[in-house]
């Protein structure tokens, strides 16, 4: 039986972050949450404030515990791109006594960009300025976690996540 865990997806704009967390939440019957779609929920008009982000987080934290408390795995997809944010969330693990993994999803930089430019149907609103954005002050992650190269084929995307993520998850 899979163990109960929470798992952050964490990386830049456009890289497949939502790719790859929809597998992975799908896989393990996991209940999947999106700062993209949180912020939207919340805000009519968003602006992408500090204050707006921050809240944003608060409300995906409270999700999440509430999940996890109730005995579910949880998938978070956002940019986590501070380590306070990254540790918070180890924290709730901690707290309620699950089992927590970062998988940082990364992508070539020109395939993002390709990615982010072609765009049609997505909940996010990241743009190529907001992923240079991000890049710069995405700080670094300075504690166990997976890699997971999104640059090749949603396959070979899968198989990654399947090799890293999923087979700890059933062990």
């Amino acid at each position: 039986m899979p163990r109960q865990r929470l798992l952050v997806y964490c990386g830049l704009p456009g890289v497949g972050k939502s790719a790859a967390s929809a597998y992975t939440a799908d896989q393990c019957s996991a209940t999947r949450y999106r700062t993209d779609e949180i912020r939207k929920q919340l805000f009519d008009d968003p602006e992408y404030t500090a204050e707006e982000t921050a809240t944003t987080y608060d409300e995906l934290f409270d999700r999440a515990r509430r999940d996890l408390e109730a005995g579910e795995t949880v998938v978070c997809d956002a940019t986590f791109r501070s380590q306070q944010l990254r540790a918070r969330a180890a924290d709730l693990a901690d707290a309620v006594g699950v089992g927590f993994d970062i998988v940082h999803v990364t992508c070539d930089s020109d395939i993002v960009i390709d990615r982010i430019e072609s765009r049609t149907d997505s909940v996010s609103d990241a743009d190529v300025r907001v992923h240079n954005l991000v890049r710069d002050s995405f700080e670094p992650i300075e504690r166990d976690h997976v890699v997971i190269d999104n640059s090749g084929t949603l396959e070979e995307t899968y198989r990654q996540i399947d090799h890293s993520i999923l087979a700890v998850s059933n062990a």
